[in-house]
């Protein structure tokens, strides 16, 4: 089964998301197999290199109070907790352009996966500026990824045409929020769902899948 989750490195739900997921995954074991691809999707696309206080952003963002915001923290923080991700403290958001350049050229080289779980876990667990090249390198290393080829990526500029088109077709396709899971090109799960709900879609959709190339066989 294809596989493709649509994110963003500073989306707190995504983390989620993708820990649900995981887990839902291995729930499955080797009756799926899976291949999967992230996805581009940019939250803040025009913040600038500097970020910006947390708070501050997503008070103006959603009009929301920072108690609201303190609530909605611990909310996270549990859903988190229950699917193996801890959060930690966050205080500014970043522009991600270039983690998601880095992340193309990760999944070119089949390691995308990896190196988004280490980027989400460097920004929502310790909270590290992923704008910050220095970061991204020493992130790209502890995801098994080469130090020097993960340099030489962000300071060519290298694959923003290739996430700037990816962007673009998530969005043409209808994909306003994230994370967006697409199963085989076909089926869409929206948010950061809890483990059952995207191993139940997982098992309708492989059974789907099964009946019609069994259906396709029969008619031969």
């Amino acid at each position: 089964m294809k596989i493709d989750f649509v994110s963003d490195v500073v989306c707190p739900w995504c983390a989620v998301g993708l820990a649900s997921l995981d887990v839902a995954l291995q729930r499955l074991g080797d009756d799926l197999p899976v291949t999967l691809h992230v996805q581009p999707f940019e939250l803040n696309p025009h913040l600038g290199p500097e970020g910006e206080d947390i708070v501050e952003h997503l008070s103006r963002k959603y009009r929301i109070s920072a108690e609201q915001i303190a609530q909605g923290r611990e909310g996270l923080s549990a859903r988190g907790a229950a699917v193996g991700f801890t959060f930690g403290p966050r205080d500014r958001i970043w522009n991600t352009f270039d983690a998601h350049r880095l992340l193309h050229w990760a999944d070119l080289k089949g390691r995308g996966v990896e190196l988004k779980r280490a980027l989400l876990q460097a920004y929502h667990g310790r909270g590290e500026n992923v704008a910050d090249a220095a970061v991204l390198i020493a992130v790209a290393r502890e995801a098994g990824l080469d130090a020097t080829e993960a340099s030489e990526v962000l300071a060519s500029g290298a694959h923003a045409d290739a996430v700037r088109a990816a962007e673009r077709h998530w969005q043409e396709a209808g994909i306003s929020s994230v994370p967006a899971v697409i199963l085989n090109d076909r089926y869409l799960i929206s948010g950061g769902q809890p483990p059952e709900v995207f191993e139940q879609a997982l098992r309708q959709v492989l059974a789907e899948e099964r009946a019609d190339t069994a259906g396709s066989a029969a008619a031969s």
